[in-house]
């Protein structure tokens, strides 16, 4: 149960005086539907009010306060034309601007010989000093009321500032004290405030200073941020392994006959994340391990050999992928490995309909088909196992939380080995899959060769084009990647459409097109032609990323590259070199190039090391960009910066683990303390972990 000194920062926002219904909605669409919310949105700039000048010596551009008596109001003779207020001090006259005035409010506020003091922007307008809509309007007696220094929130369409600084204010106003959850020798040595205090100081900066990352009340509440994810991840890695598992034990006959045929050697990295995965499945626990590696790095070997070792032990496997297209490839590539062991793979995806899909349940349930690769059609009702013990998960950071959960419900004691071709930095990793063991697999396969990257302006496309004529002629096969970006779909598979039809008036027939929007058998018709029938020049969006393994191909060109991430351009880059043959990608740029696409296509030419990539790509773009937030399982960070606040992880993870190992039930006053602050960032599912005391 959340503490009972809590419930006033989680009571809705539009408890709040001045916010009803209207303000309610937009405010919860910007930071959240509680009080708490308004606490975690931070100022991201400030306004100085604290320049007094005369009328005549206000510059334009300059928010200035300047102190003067109100002369006339001057009624405009259109209701389209804006109502003026004149006003002066002994050096000349300033104008007050307003549109939409209704009813005789001005009046009231702006009385004629009032002295008024008065802060916005300076214009000038026909040589006349001029404010439009004044930020603040106070009678002269009420002057100390103005804040010298004044927060600057994000904001949304329909919500003033002054609204969201008034909900703020009365949001820190209600935030109680709570009692101390970090240890007081970290309070000193990095010169911290209490909680209260950081509030306070977070949302009422003094000058750009206060605004970084480092300010330490920033830093405080970053801390207290990490902190309640990393108790909730440690709390969660815990409940998984106390939760009963199943010994499984092969003696290794069928994975022998798999790696006996492989035209290579297992990589000692590969060797290694085995043994990882056999000594987990033997023990009584739970396997939740991340295998992460580059592309073409021999993960689904790696999976393979697992399952061949489930199989063996008289249990069930499922591989479960997050496109039709990425669980048809796997099946194929699984299929031609597994048959050495005399293994059939069987299929199971959304299009798997009538007597075949109905033969198919049959075998899970019976026991009879060991190994299957899926969609998220798996753990889908009407899909029932006889002995589910391994779930692997390709492309992990598609798949939520929930996803894993409902595939491993489908057996008991389900180990899970979730796979990712993204290299995620080691930041990433701490802050979302600090519940997980992992693997990384850092060799590629003996015999890949290096591929050139190279870029180039888009004016000279017709050399590209000549480019990859002669790849085509020298019997390559050529990939063409062109941008997708949702907001503007359409335009770009009209620019798709187009591209594919300039290279076919250039190529003809050759020339096949692949992208989201197809249905899946015309997406699998045009991805087969490219890898064993007449399409030489695949033009494709990003559908291609993952998985895709066409040997055969050595060219690619990345249309708008500038338009990509660094990690995806990586994903992309790495569908090609997956032979003996050499490789080159060139990267097409629109100009001009922004600072961020220069750095991030440099970086692209000078490594292929995917982990290198990742760290670069975490620096330029930040945590939820390079996971794609919301699906990744990434918690959202309100006030850490994973980038700038990388340290600060590691010592939550640190003092997280080591509060669990001194007091595992959070009994000691500190681990009361740090429950509430379970509570205080809704890590509620961790808390509930926890015996109640």
């Amino acid at each position: 149960m959340r503490p009972q000194i809590l419930f006033p920062l989680f009571a809705q926002v539009t408890s709040l005086p001045g916010i009803g219904p209207r303000f309610g909605k937009l405010l919860e669409g910007l930071c959240g539907p509680h009080v708490a919310d308004l606490l975690w949105h931070r100022p991201s700039a400030l306004i100085d009010r604290s320049f007094h000048p005369k009328v005549k010596d206000a510059p334009a551009g300059k928010i200035a306060t300047i102190t003067v008596t109100v002369d006339a109001h001057v009624r405009p003779y259109n209701p389209r034309q804006p109502y003026r207020v004149r006003c002066r001090d002994e050096t000349g006259f300033l104008h007050l601007v307003f549109f939409h005035v209704k009813g005789d409010y001005l009046q009231r506020l702006l009385p004629a010989g009032a002295k008024r003091v008065v802060s916005g922007k300076v214009e000038y307008f026909n040589d006349e000093v001029q404010i439009t809509h004044p930020d603040h309007i106070l009678d002269a007696a009420e002057a100390e009321k103005l804040p010298a220094i004044e927060p600057v929130y994000p904001l949304t369409a329909g919500l003033p500032l002054r609204t969201v600084q008034k909900a703020v204010a009365v949001a820190v106003s209600r935030a109680p004290t709570l009692p101390e959850w970090t240890e007081p020798t970290v309070l000193t040595q990095r010169k911290w405030p209490s909680w209260r205090e950081a509030l306070t100081a977070v949302h009422a900066p003094a000058s750009e200073v206060d605004l970084l990352p480092e300010a330490p009340a920033r830093e405080r509440l970053a801390y207290d941020e990490l902190m309640a994810s990393q108790l909730a991840i440690a709390l969660l890695r815990r409940h998984t392994k106390r939760l009963p598992g199943r010994e499984l034990r092969a003696p290794g006959a069928l994975r022998n006959k798999a790696i006996a045929a492989l035209p290579y050697k297992l990589t000692a990295s590969q060797r290694q994340a085995l043994a990882e995965i056999a000594g987990d499945m033997a023990s009584d626990h739970r396997m939740l391990r991340l295998l992460q590696g580059d592309v073409g790095s021999g993960k689904t070997v790696v999976a393979l050999i697992a399952m061949l070792d489930t199989a063996e032990a008289g249990a069930q496997a499922a591989l479960m992928a997050p496109t039709e297209i990425l669980a048809r490839q796997h099946h194929a590539t699984l299929s031609a490995l597994a048959a050495p062991a005399g293994v059939s793979v069987a299929l199971l995806t959304g299009r798997e309909k009538g007597k075949p899909r109905e033969a198919l349940l049959e075998g899970l349930s019976s026991g009879e088909t060991k190994i299957v690769v899926g969609t998220h059609a798996l753990f889908q009702e009407g899909v029932e196992f006889h002995n589910l013990a391994l779930a692997v998960i390709d492309e992990q950071h598609r798949f939520g939380v929930e996803q894993r959960a409902a595939l491993s419900a489908k057996g008991k004691g389900v180990d899970i080995l979730a796979m990712t071709a993204t290299p995620i930095p080691r930041t990433l990793m701490l802050a979302a899959y600090g519940d997980m063991e992992h693997s990384r697999l850092t060799e590629k396969p003996a015999g890949r060769q290096p591929i050139t990257t190279r870029t180039v302006p888009l004016a000279r496309l017709e050399e590209v084009i000549a480019g990859v004529d002669r790849a085509l002629a020298g019997g390559a096969k050529v990939y063409w990647i062109c941008p997708l970006v949702e907001e503007s779909e359409e335009l770009d598979l009209a620019a798709v459409d187009e591209r594919q039809a300039y290279l076919k008036e250039r190529f003809g027939s050759r020339v096949g097109l692949v992208h989201g929007r197809m249905k899946g058998p015309q997406k699998d018709a045009a991805m087969e032609a490219f890898a064993q029938g007449d399409i030489d020049l695949l033009v494709a969006t990003t559908v291609v990323e993952v998985g895709v393994d066409v040997s055969a191909a050595t060219v690619m060109v990345i249309e708008h590259a500038e338009r990509f991430g660094l990690a995806q351009l990586h994903q992309l880059r790495g569908r090609i070199g997956r032979g003996d043959q050499a490789s080159a990608c060139l990267l097409l740029y629109g100009q001009p190039l922004g600072e961020t696409a220069k750095q991030r296509l440099a970086i692209l030419r000078e490594t292929d090391d995917g982990f290198r990539i990742a760290e670069e790509d975490l620096k330029l773009r930040g945590a939820g960009e390079v996971l794609g937030t919301r699906q990744s399982g990434l918690p959202e960070f309100r006030l850490a910066d994973l980038v700038a606040h990388a340290q600060l992880l590691e010592m939550a993870r640190d003092d997280a683990r080591l509060v669990l190992h001194r007091d595992p039930e959070l009994t000691s006053s500190r681990g009361r303390a740090l429950r509430t602050l379970l509570y205080l960032f809704e890590r509620d599912a961790a808390a509930r972990y926890l015996r109640s005391g």
